[in-house]
């Protein structure tokens, strides 16, 4: 063999290792990628539903039920109404 040979064999050999090496790096990318999206998708439904329950906490009629029966609150009564008078 002569040396041309040798070199053309060894630059051969490196490009090889090159392509595998690229190979791979993509292939853990696109695993990184794909855990990602999986990660961006749960996170958008736990936004969703976090949405939908603080609406449903935030009902008017939810707090009002609440007021009158946890914390005994009633409506406003005009006779039941004081007022305070500063001189």
């Amino acid at each position: 063999m002569n040396r041309s040979t040798i070199i053309l064999l060894v630059i051969l050999m490196l490009c090889a290792l090159s392509l595998v090496a690229a190979q791979q790096k993509t292939r853990s990318l696109y695993v990184a990628l794909e855990r990602a999206q999986t990660e961006e998708r749960r996170l958008n439904q736990d936004w969703l539903r976090l949405e939908y329950e603080q609406r449903n906490l935030s009902k008017a009629a939810r707090i009002t039920d609440i007021a009158r029966k946890q914390l005994h609150m009633q409506l406003i009564n005009p006779g039941r109404t004081q007022y305070v008078v500063v001189d």
